[in-house]
């Protein structure tokens, strides 16, 4: 969406039945007039994503992706397909009208994307709930977008689901484990939570001390830095004074990187969790080197080996389309749920044998529950109406009834520069997790 308001080209990325691939522009809006979900002829996806940033740069490349795999095999129902990419800049007063826009004017099929859980909370109850568009969320992980909506009126809210990530409280659990590896293999006992004042850390900052406490591990310190801390020197000073083997942060928001700069050869204590900013092939290079030894969970484990037998696939011909142009070099988590989730529903809507959700919508949320779906991140499927999560994606796990939650470190590449490598699991790992050289 241009600044001024009017729709700019190259927004809709029309797929048709001119020949595998074939791609050509509209300009937003201008078919109006048809219902949305109405088998008409065209399969239109929404994508929102803020694609100033590069999880949502990656997400929107990871969506054309998509489609075009689509169209060059055998298509959805033999419709054409329409992709309408849009930047949600992360806030809710611009997503809220291009939300309302897909649905009155451009009559989207379904909707997949966004990235912070406020703008997904915020648009569901309007203009996502008064109408029958599936939505499908493939970036925010708060528990409560779908405990709190789906749980507790499921007629109002049966349109919405989630494909990936794995929400937080699967995730609490998850890096629970992790830290009881982390025991295992250095013998950590000790650890320190740093979860950011945001919804989607809500559900680590009321879970995670107990299953650390389950696993007979120790929480010495915990604090929730603000949205506008930039000094963490006192958060530091007190990991270190409290005795923590390792720090356990949550971090999504822009302008972290200042702790990073902090902690590298000064604090003696690994730095474990999530970083969002981190997940990117080209951060190595934008902290100077200073994530060395850094870790962060992310879907599909960053891309840097295989954790399903479609990863590679995937990740290579992103790189060969995004490889050596504008950042990032890899799709990035949400661009692997993106991209997994459009092929998920082309499935449900062969499943359900139809697009029309204005008037099918029961069929496709049945094939919702029902469609599972091997893709470049995990294997997908969806929890049902009576479990505690209806309508969200389903953690796997190994045989040990442990969460496979994919964890990367940058780590030094032996040429004096440096590299993601997954840690954990073990099963998915192409390296093993290194502590801080300086610990």
């Amino acid at each position: 969406m241009s600044r001024d308001g009017k729709h700019s080209l190259g927004r809709r990325t029309f797929l048709g039945a001119a020949g595998a691939g074939a791609v050509t522009t509209t300009l937003a809006g201008c078919l109006g007039g048809v219902e949305g979900g109405s088998d008409d002829g065209t399969l239109t996806i929404g994508h929102l994503a803020p694609t100033g940033l590069s999880m949502g740069k990656g997400s929107k490349r990871s969506a054309e992706i998509a489609v075009e795999e689509l169209k060059e095999g055998d298509g959805v129902l033999d419709q054409e397909i329409e992709l309408i990419n849009e930047d949600t800049e992360q806030e809710v007063s611009t997503t809220t009208p291009i939300v309302e826009r897909m649905i009155n004017k451009e009559n989207v099929d379904v909707i997949v994307g966004t990235f912070s859980s406020e703008v997904t909370q915020a648009i569901i109850d309007q203009p996502i709930a008064d109408s029958t568009v599936p939505f499908l969320i493939t970036g925010s992980a708060d528990s409560s977008t779908l405990k709190n909506t789906v749980n507790e009126d499921y007629d109002k809210y049966k349109n919405i689901f989630r494909t990936g990530p794995i929400n937080s409280e699967l995730q609490a659990e998850a890096i629970a484990d992790y830290a009881e590896y982390l025991n295992e293999l250095h013998g950590w006992t000790d650890f320190a939570h740093l979860p950011e004042e945001a919804a989607w850390t809500r559900p680590f900052r009321n879970l995670l001390p107990g299953y650390l406490e389950d696993r007979g591990l120790n929480l010495v310190y915990e604090e929730v830095p603000g949205a506008d801390t930039s000094n963490f020197t006192p958060f530091l000073d007190g990991i270190e004074d409290a005795g923590a083997d390792a720090v356990i942060r949550f971090f999504a928001k822009g302008g972290r990187g200042q702790l990073l700069k902090d902690w590298a050869g000064n604090y003696p204590f690994a730095l474990e969790g999530v970083h969002v900013a981190s997940m990117s092939p080209q951060f190595w290079d934008l902290s100077n080197g200073g994530c060395i030894y850094e870790t962060t969970s992310q879907s599909g484990g960053g891309g840097v080996g295989p954790i399903t037998d479609k990863t590679m696939d995937f990740v290579d011909k992103y790189e060969e389309k995004h490889g050596d142009g504008e950042a990032p070099s890899k799709p990035m988590y949400m661009g692997f749920n993106t991209y997994d989730a459009i092929h998920f529903y082309s499935k449900v809507v062969e499943e359900a044998g139809t697009a029309n959700h204005s008037d099918n919508l029961d069929d496709i949320v049945d094939a919702m529950l029902s469609v599972e779906h091997t893709g470049a991140a995990t294997d997908i499927s969806l929890y049902g109406t009576d479990s505690e999560y209806p309508h969200d994606v389903k953690e796997t796990r190994n045989e040990d009834d442990k969460v496979n939650y994919p964890i990367t470190q940058w780590q030094p590449d032996g040429n004096g520069g440096g590299g993601q490598q997954i840690v954990y699991p073990k099963a998915d790992s192409t390296a093993d997790h290194m502590p801080p050289s300086w610990m």
